[in-house]
């Protein structure tokens, strides 16, 4: 018979680390909060019958976020064997508040002090006997980290499941809430210690569940309380909770009184400085795109394009297919559809995996959490929230799960507008398109790569400053509030598995959704309507491209093949690329300075309408995926077409504009389009810098 034990703590307590080390689970690990929105389970590695539920980061067990909804939710319902609370060590106090709460539950629960080696660093001594003593309940010292620890709460799991392990002792309060206590006890005759003090405390949702006669009883304590002692009650309650936390301390931790300043503070001084911050985080961005695009990534792509995917896999194929004596329109299927097609994508994987390892040392390092605190001074002032970045970094890897890490933001118009421009940040998908214009249209300049992931970002700020200034999205901004991380070397296991998790993502991509489109791509330009073999533009996909491509002319491309890229883009932003790699056929064939396949791509595009191609299929809107998880967070049909409607139109006037205003400054070339183009841009920079109206916040 399963043991379900829940596992909960704050954020960044280490908690998802001490999950994966348990369960062996993959789950994204991270420095920020609300990396894990909804409960996650896992088997216990050491033990098949015991399920370790991962619960949200939360601060206390009072439903004011939802991830705060969704823990007490689980602990109150579902009611699991038994607890493992993880504890920040090194943030002793703060965290021991919802361990306050948690003991109050009922349940056998074990304590884990976790960072227990920043502790020592820091030279301060916690008497782990008289705290197990005092919380009634086992106590680890442990580093989720190094993974020590671990042994020892595997074996007070086993004995949880046996029913070894008892609910702690009640941690009681100073005597006048304890007579409260005790009163509301006697009105429910409810035994539940937590349910009664949370009525106490006037708990919306579990006041729903008492008669109209108890509700009135208790308000009568309620305000007898709060008279006697001459405070609200929530505050009396959390001061009563501090009382306890801080008798805890004053027993069992022992700080070093030498003021000596941390590591992590002295490189905050320089990371987070007002001034200095937004120049470090270009340049640092900038190095991991010129790393992954330009040098390592581009050294490793170019072995498996012409010699994996050039040299190797093709002759080989043919050679298989010839000895079989298949038909030579199977053979076009096979080479110049899949092979190209999936090759061209495959093709671009070195450079991404490159890109996810450096992306996940910043994270796993705790770096990326202080572009989130620098940020919402920014963001702040263009009308979102730091909130809104957490989604916006996990948007690098897939636009999937960034949509739904909005989940993490109280404010509705705030959500909705992060949910409309989280995609704006070039995810995994994108890269390879980025990577094709950098190294076969711009001589693979290093600029390029970190130019497209700043247009990104200025497409989000300009968005943020034209939406708020509207009914739709207009109002007071969430406040963010996040603890920063202690620095601290990046874990091995830890960056490799999330490496591994997002290439094997883009992998499977490939083999599934990028296989099927390169198929149906190949018989719709290898067939014209009779179904006959012809020249691709004489093909059903040419006579279908050449009807929407006159919609593409402007923005600097109106040949067919190019369009039909950007609408098969909707699909899976990768069929941008495999479908040049059918039409074009230059799987295999793309090396760093793009020579190869220069001269068919030059004749349908210039570097000016290269960068707006760049630019359109970077902000429009994302995958079929992705826009089926922006239908789910929205829940409305109309917000979600107002989403899509927004990013298609966005994306195409900014594509628009520089195309014709790029095309006036470095051709001279001047028509209807480019004074249209002015007109546009002149538009955009009113509603930028107009003033905000006073309106109501939609609701």
């Amino acid at each position: 018979m399963s043991c379900y034990i829940a596992l909960v703590g704050n954020p960044n307590c280490g908690k998802t680390t001490l999950f994966n080390d348990l369960t062996g689970s993959s789950q994204h690990v991270g420095n920020w909060p609300g990396v894990t929105v909804e409960k996650k389970e896992g088997t216990l590695r050491k033990d098949k019958e015991i399920k370790i539920q991962d619960l949200p980061g939360i601060y206390s067990l009072s439903p004011y976020t939802l991830e705060e909804v969704v823990a007490r939710d689980y602990l109150l319902k579902d009611k699991p064997q038994g607890l493992i609370n993880i504890v920040d060590a090194s943030n002793l106090e703060r965290n021991l508040y919802l361990t306050t709460q948690l003991v109050e539950l009922g349940l056998p629960m074990v304590v884990c002090l976790n960072m227990m080696d920043i502790v020592e660093k820091n030279g301060d001594k916690i008497n782990l006997k008289e705290l197990e003593k005092r919380l009634g309940c086992p106590v680890i010292s442990m580093s989720a980290i190094k993974g020590t620890g671990s042994d020892e709460l595997v074996d007070v799991l086993k004995k949880m499941k046996n029913h070894g392990i008892k609910a702690p002792a009640v941690l009681p309060f100073e005597e006048e809430v304890e007579d409260a206590i005790q009163k509301v006890e006697g009105i429910t005759n409810i035994a539940s210690r937590f349910t009664n003090v949370k009525l106490l405390e006037k708990d919306d949702k579990l006041m729903e569940t008492i008669s109209a006669s108890q509700k009135q009883q208790i308000e009568a304590i309620v305000e007898h309380t709060e008279s006697a002692m001459d405070d609200d009650i929530k505050s009396i309650m959390a001061g009563a909770r501090y009382g306890v936390v801080a008798d805890i301390i004053d027993h069992c931790l022992k700080k070093n009184t030498q003021n000596t300043m941390k590591t992590s503070d002295k490189i905050d001084h320089w990371v987070t400085n007002r001034f200095l911050a937004l120049p470090i985080f270009a340049l640092v961005m900038v190095a991991v795109y010129y790393l992954s695009i330009t040098t390592v990534g581009t050294m490793l792509t170019d072995w498996v394009n012409d010699v994996l995917f050039g040299e190797i896999i093709p002759p080989a194929i043919e050679s298989f297919l010839v000895s079989l004596g298949t038909a030579d329109w199977l053979q076009g299927l096979v080479l110049d559809g899949i092979v190209a097609g999936v090759g061209a994508v495959l093709g671009f994987l070195p450079q991404m995996a490159v890109l996810f390892l450096l992306l996940a040392i910043l994270e796993d390092c705790g770096y990326m959490a202080r572009i989130a605190f620098i940020l919402d001074r920014i963001f702040r002032k263009f009308g979102l929230s730091g909130k809104s970045f957490i989604p916006m970094l996990i948007g690098t890897g897939c636009g999937v799960p960034a949509v739904m890490a909005s989940r993490t933001i109280e404010n509705e118009n705030d959500r909705r507008m992060t949910i409309m421009l989280t995609t704006f940040i070039p995810c995994s998908a994108k890269l390879p398109i980025i990577a094709l214009i950098a190294g076969a249209l711009f001589d693979g300049a290093w600029w390029v790569g970190p130019s497209a992931y700043f247009v990104g970002f200025a497409a989000i700020v300009v968005s943020g400053i034209i939406l708020k200034k509207t009914k739709l999205f207009a109002g007071d901004v969430s406040p963010f509030i996040m603890e920063l991380p202690a620095y601290h070397l990046p874990r091995v296991k830890n960056v490799l598995l999330q490496t591994w998790e997002r290439c094997k993502h883009f992998i499977v991509k490939a083999g599934t959704i990028i296989f099927v489109s390169t198929i149906v791509i190949w018989f719709l330009q290898s067939f014209n309507w009779s179904f006959e073999m012809v020249d691709a533009n004489e093909s059903i996909l040419a006579s279908l491209g050449q009807i929407i491509a006159p919609i593409f002319a402007p923005l600097g491309w109106g040949d067919w093949k190019a369009a039909v890229a950007s609408v098969t883009g909707l699909v899976a932003k990768e069929n941008i690329i495999a479908t040049f790699g059918v039409l074009y056929q230059f799987a295999g064939e793309v090396s760093e300075d793009g020579a190869e396949i220069w001269g068919t791509l030059s004749q349908d595009f210039t570097t000016i309408s290269a960068y707006a191609f760049l630019i359109f299929n970077l902000l429009c809107a994302p995958c079929f995926a992705a826009i089926g998880a922006i239908r789910n967070e929205m829940a409305n049909g109309k917000w979600t077409l107002i989403a899509i409607g927004y990013q298609c139109l966005f994306a195409y006037l900014v594509a628009f504009v520089f195309y014709q205003l790029g095309s006036l400054i470095v051709f001279g070339d001047f028509t209807m389009m480019t004074a249209l183009a002015f007109v546009v841009l002149a538009i955009g920079l009113f509603l930028l810098f107009r003033p905000a109206k006073k309106v109501k916040a939609a609701e």
